[in-house]
């Protein structure tokens, strides 16, 4: 198609600008010159914005060839597996960071398939990994009296379940039946009485966002010809390192996903919903898609939705690769069309949201994790925790762990029954010697406090969060400093540039982290350090430059010695 007819299609649907410049990425190679000035005309968007937007993400190519080019995923884990020496064996290859594989090392981008090997002449396409299955006997003994029961993996493995047929001979839909029986109030009663709060990182209430987004006046006509009505969006922008939980659920369990996302519209009074989906993860968008047109001629999807009367249309949207969207007021500035930055709050995404609308933006678990709620109650969901805390919690476990993947466990479980029990302990027997957390953003958890249990109050008591359940696990072979300073390297490349204190924060830190700069005094480095860190976590806009200084002091926190050497050695590895 040409430029003016893939304008034509797209330019009055719904968020037009990303899904604009993916048709004419795939149809070309690359974003050209000529198209990126079609485009500008076309959507009226100004050409040096739209510059400024493109270039801002990672995998949208401004040269002939480029969209196939190889990519090489550089993440924390992967980097361990010799990522960078395979950047260099795969001929005209670039690095790009964590593409939410962690769980099987290295993956490699080209085009719209992913590979995966340890090796230049290895490489070969797989499916995601299932999640493990961990003996009964194993769970029963995990502190849960009901033996650790799932949640959103309970059906997960059953065959033919990514089909409408397999997932509705697993009890699929069940929910979104009973919900069009209910009102909005009795939904949002059960979601309150569950517990349930997001999966993500945030850890918002479910039902008190749903509320806050049901009970919000639609303001969007003072900004455009009419009220445009509420909105739900799941965020599966799964851009956090260690992260790989929401790529299994979408693509083994994708109606899963759609089920919530009808209940979350059910429940707010919205009629228009929308997956923005991570560009590292492409064979996803096919299987949603398929999804999508399986719902839709079923009538769970569309119009009058089992006869509730109720519209429920569900649209995807790729990003192009940027981290800072995953931060959800940046995602909906990447949904608009406009750079994504993230924005100034309050106002708050749920009264003034996607194009102004009250928009709920929720997680793929946390929307996963709807569905059996409304089919079992909230009161079988509050008990599949253990003690005070309510459900459970994916938590994607990566690195130096003999079984690497995604477990299901019951919130205030213990970190060492999930390391050891379920995970089969360090690799090749090696001692585990320090984890993350949330990912990267928590920081390091090592020593003492490894002894944890897995739920927000166990781990902020020891100066870190849980966040979206990422844990990455580092044995006595590894160079934590050099972990450190990846990670921090990391958090540098992602900032959007935004703020000051974040744009220069995390470059100065991963500088004083390599030895690049800063004095070798140990006392003096140390109040530099220390003094960033404050700085960032004060005055930063978003969570990313108000947690990146976690990884410096849980470092200095648990790892004193091994700094001290760096310091003193100039940034040469002493240790």
């Amino acid at each position: 198609m040409t430029n003016d007819e893939l304008i034509a299609i797209w330019k009055d649907r719904e968020a037009p600008l990303l899904p604009l410049l993916h048709a004419v990425h795939d149809r070309d190679g690359h974003l050209s010159e000529e198209a990126l000035r079609a485009v500008s005309k076309g959507l009226r968007i100004p050409l040096a914005d739209l510059y400024g937007t493109v270039t801002f993400y990672h995998h949208f190519a401004r040269t002939p060839g480029g969209r196939d080019a190889p990519r090489v995923c550089t993440g924390p884990v992967c980097c361990l597996h010799g990522a960078e020496e395979l950047v260099d064996a795969i001929d005209g290859a670039t690095p790009m960071p964590c593409s939410g594989r962690c769980d099987e090392p290295i993956p490699v981008l080209r085009g719209s398939d992913t590979l995966v090997g340890l090796a230049a002449d290895a490489l070969e396409m797989r499916a995601s990994p299932l999640p493990p299955v961990v003996p009964s006997d194993v769970r029963a003994a995990s502190g849960h009296d009901g033996g650790a029961p799932e949640c959103v993996f309970a059906s997960i493995r059953e065959p033919g379940r990514a089909t409408l047929e397999g997932y509705r001979a697993t009890g699929g839909y069940a929910g979104l039946e009973k919900a069009a029986t209910m009102s909005p109030e009795a939904i949002l009663d059960v979601m309150d009485a569950s517990g349930l709060a997001g999966r993500g990182g945030a850890g918002f209430p479910t039902g008190r966002k749903w509320r806050a987004v049901h009970d919000a006046p639609d303001e969007s006509a003072g900004m455009h010809h009419g009220p445009l009505g509420k909105t739900v969006v799941c965020n599966a922008d799964e851009g956090e390192p260690g992260c790989f939980k929401d790529r299994a659920l979408m693509d083994h369990d994708p109606h899963a996903l759609l089920e919530g996302m009808a209940i979350a519209c059910m429940a707010t009074g919205a009629e228009r919903a929308f997956v923005y989906l991570r560009y590292e993860y492409p064979e996803t968008e096919g299987v949603l898609e398929r999804a999508i047109a399986e719902a839709e001629a079923a009538g769970l999807l569309g119009e009058n939705v089992l006869g509730s009367g109720r519209t429920v249309r569900i649209l995807i949207r790729r990003g192009a690769g940027a981290y800072i969207c995953g931060e959800e007021t940046s995602l909906l500035n990447s949904l608009e069309g406009k750079h994504p930055f993230p924005r100034n709050r309050p106002p708050y995404p749920v009264t003034h949201g996607y194009r102004n609308t009250p928009t709920a933006v929720n997680n793929v678990e946390t929307l996963c994790s709807v569905p059996p709620i409304l089919a079992h109650g909230a009161d079988w969901y509050r008990a599949l925790g253990i003690g005070d805390q309510a459900g459970t919690k994916v938590i994607s476990l990566s690195g130096d762990v003999a079984r690497p993947g995604n477990y299901e466990v019951p919130l205030g479980m213990s970190l060492d029954t999930l390391l050891n029990d379920w995970a089969g302990g360090g690799r090749d027997g090696n001692r585990i010697v320090a984890v993350t957390m949330a990912g990267l953003s928590g920081g390091f958890l090592g020593g003492d406090e490894l002894d944890v249990t897995l739920d927000e109050p166990s781990i902020r008591a020891k100066g870190s969060f849980l966040g979206a359940g990422g844990i990455m696990v580092f044995d006595e072979t590894r160079d934590i400093v050099d972990v450190a300073r990846r990670a921090m390297e990391f958090f540098a490349h992602e900032s959007c540039g935004k703020c000051f204190p974040c744009r220069i924060g995390t470059t100065r830190l991963t500088e004083r982290l390599a030895g690049a700069a800063g004095p070798r005094d140990l006392s003096a480095w140390l109040d530099e350090v220390h003094d960033l860190g404050d700085t960032m976590k004060k005055t930063s806009a978003c969570g990313l430059g108000q947690a990146a200084p976690l990884v410096v002091e849980s470092l200095l926190r648990c790892f004193p010695d091994a700094v001290s050497r760096r310091v003193t050695a100039g940034g040469e590895a002493a240790d």
